[in-house]
């Protein structure tokens, strides 16, 4: 799933990965461009199950939609909303971008959501027993961030990496009840450059994040867990020079800013203005054995 910001809606695709003796294929099979009238400036997207997805417009609110069943085969299809997602009080939403879903008990969901210019995270719980009404909204985390740019949960679900564009490095917070906007981050990601895009591996051992102002993805590695203060591991190269050069407007923009890891935790996706989609080998990225990519 590809989010169009400037344009104003989604493209899905039907990839299939299989198994390589020189790393991981990677074959497009299908495309499916999806429009709405409630589609904004998409700058974030989460899924909550395999049919219902989650967007974070950066000029309006978070917006829950239903996936048409049928198989991307190149069409061009206009989808509803099943709910809008505002906030309230000192939870209303302001500048929604990154979503992250965390599964919750009895049916609820909770939404974590990057506010970019009011700098915090809020948490939307919603029932889907209830056609996804939301049932409770909190200030999450506030402490240390500057711009919130991106959001990932660990698989353990132990930690909550943030990206501050502001502060130029990632903050990561011990998932507890406790949680608030006073809450201070356990662990720092240092030297992140302009970060955006950040996931966990599946084995949270490492943590990979894009720096929209550099050609690089930073890979950062746990060392036993996250707490303190810790410099990338290594950074790797995902756009050449020409590319890169093309959308450098500003010191903060030009390099990689979405990122995904897919299920098998083999490959790595990434996407930036000037380059729509590319994908690396994940095992090359952190530097474990494995070799390149091949794609169709």
């Amino acid at each position: 799933m590809i989010a169009g910001y400037a344009r104003r809606r989604l493209l899905v695709l039907r990839i299939d990965i299989e198994a390589g003796a020189h790393g991981p294929g990677v074959t497009i099979r299908g495309f499916m461009e999806l429009t709405s009238d409630k589609m904004g400036e998409i700058h974030g997207l989460d899924f909550i199950d395999d049919r219902t997805l989650v967007l974070g417009n950066r000029d309006g609110m978070v917006v829950i939609f239903g996936l048409p069943r049928e198989e991307p085969a190149g069409q061009s299809r206009e989808i509803s909303a099943i709910r809008r997602v505002k906030g309230k009080g000192l939870c209303k939403l302001n500048s929604p971008g990154s979503i992250a879903v965390r599964p919750e008990s009895r049916g609820r969901v909770g939404l974590l959501v990057c506010n970019n210019y009011t700098h915090m995270v809020t948490r939307h719980v919603v029932n889907r027993w209830l056609g996804y009404r939301t049932t409770n909204n909190q200030r999450l985390l506030a402490r240390g961030l500057d711009i919130p740019d991106g959001i990932a949960l660990s698989n353990d679900g132990r930690w909550i990496a943030v990206s501050s564009h502001g502060t130029q490095d990632v903050k990561l917070y011990r998932t507890a009840a406790s949680l608030g906007p006073e809450t201070e981050p356990a662990g720092v990601l240092l030297n992140a450059g302009y970060p955006h895009g950040v996931r966990f591996s599946a084995d949270d051992r490492h943590i990979l994040v894009a720096d929209a102002g550099s050609r690089v993805v930073n890979v950062y590695a746990a060392g036993g867990c996250w707490n303190g203060h810790r410099a990338p591991a290594r950074s790797v190269a995902v756009l050449d020079e020409e590319t890169f050069l093309r959308g450098r407007d500003n010191v903060e923009e030009g390099g990689p800013k979405g990122l995904d890891i897919d299920r098998t935790n083999s490959v790595l996706a990434m996407t930036c203005e000037q380059q729509t989609l590319a994908f690396f080998s994940l095992a090359s990225m952190v530097g474990s054995q494995g070799g390149g990519i091949t794609s169709a």
